[in-house]
């Protein structure tokens, strides 16, 4: 059984508070999970050293909250595009996400609901260089929610209707389930505080999910539809743009995550002014504040927030995850360590026991950079850092 070992490394394993000087790591070429870990010259014996000049080590991201067939150049994410030209969109954007550091990925929503065979051909390694995918399929929307466009979201109009087309999505490879349970910034003909879906679909749609002990995501910009998908019992609040204090005890009663996807918002803000239509732009900086200002009390509150950033929304293309970190920092005055923390908890949300922190019997997906990310999460954002899965060097 050949092994591998990382020696000289200033370790950051992803759950403790602290970067680890001097460590080694061993892994099981085989299975591509770390064998054991420690510090110091006295270490075991390999097959392969591999020599790290103590350079900083840390988890591959885990986002949760990803669009890979869409097109972040175009304000609408370009849905129009048909089924080819769609697929090789998203293979080159699931390399762009494994090169800018993400490991691992969870769709929420895909054109086509493509999402479900490029998971499949990752599996059976048709794939190269691109994170494992968590896929979603179809987003399940309302006739007229927000997703419904041709070949997008699933519209599901009943309890019933909502029932049959989780099965569906399952049926066809989903591995968990999207649902829109408000209006948002990018449909022209809604709002965030529209609720969308009724709580009895959401519940029906949480209902079929947890049968395949899988998880539920639902998009919930506004009220009351962050209220109706906490009644439901969804597993996570994306956007959470107006979540207030009632719904973050909630939230922390039935340890619901909160993704945030703080990036997609900034990125409209910061690029879009001369560009995007003003009813997309009105829409996010009418919004803007308050997402910043119920974020960080979610966070202080202690609400679980995941590591998201909705890639492929206008401008906010696949190569920026590192930059969540940032802004979580500096908008929503996060701890270095507790906005890296996001993708532990997008690991834990996503039940992905081998993910998430670096331990013996995990997967050895890490990230090697020049600089110590708890003293500057802008390290993350390094373009010519080394991104290891499953032990084996992709970029």
């Amino acid at each position: 059984m050949s092994k591998t070992l990382f020696v000289n490394v200033n370790l950051f394993n992803g759950k403790d508070n602290k970067v680890t000087a001097d460590s080694w790591m061993l892994v099981d070429e085989e299975t591509g999970k770390f064998v054991d870990m420690g510090t110091g010259q006295k270490h075991p014996n390999a097959d392969t050293t591999m020599d790290l000049h103590q350079q900083y080590v840390m988890p591959g991201l885990v986002n949760c909250h990803t669009h890979v067939t869409l097109d972040s150049n175009a304000f609408d994410g370009a849905p129009q595009a048909d089924q080819t030209e769609t697929a090789v969109r998203a293979v080159e954007n699931l390399k762009t996400l494994l090169k800018s550091g993400v490991t691992y990925v969870r769709e929420c929503g895909s054109t086509y609901g493509l999402d479900t065979t490029l998971a499949r051909m990752q599996r059976e390694g048709k794939l190269k260089k691109v994170p494992e995918v968590m896929a979603a399929g179809r987003a399940m929307t309302m006739t007229g929610g927000h997703g419904d466009y041709p070949d997008g979201g699933k519209t599901v109009d009943s309890p019933d209707e909502m029932r049959k087309a989780v099965r569906e999505n399952f049926k066809n490879g989903a591995q968990s389930t999207k649902v829109m349970a408000t209006g948002g910034v990018m449909s022209p003909g809604d709002y965030m505080d529209e609720p969308q879906l009724t709580v009895e679909e959401l519940r029906v749609a949480v209902e079929e999910t947890h049968h395949k002990h899988a998880v539920v995501a639902a998009h919930a910009e506004g009220n009351p539809g962050i209220m109706n998908a906490l009644l439901a019992g969804v597993d996570s609040i994306e956007h959470g743009f107006y979540v207030n204090d009632e719904e973050v005890e909630m939230m922390l009663k039935h340890h619901t995550y909160l993704t945030p996807t703080i990036v997609s918002a900034w990125c409209i803000a910061e690029y879009g002014q001369n560009t995007l239509p003003k009813w997309e732009l009105d829409k996010l900086n009418n919004a803007l504040s308050d997402l910043y200002h119920n974020v960080h009390n979610a966070y202080a509150k202690g609400v679980h927030v995941t590591l998201g950033t909705d890639a492929g929304t206008p401008y906010n293309d696949f190569a920026k995850t590192p930059k969540e970190f940032e802004l979580l920092v500096e908008k929503e005055g996060f701890s270095n360590f507790d906005a890296l923390s996001t993708s532990r908890h997008s690991a834990e949300l996503m039940q992905l026991d081998d993910y998430g922190t670096l331990e013996p019997g995990k997967y050895a997906d890490f990230l090697v950079l020049d600089h110590d990310p708890l003293a500057d999460v802008k390290a993350v954002q390094q373009l010519d850092k080394n991104v290891y899965k499953h032990g084996h060097k992709e970029y």
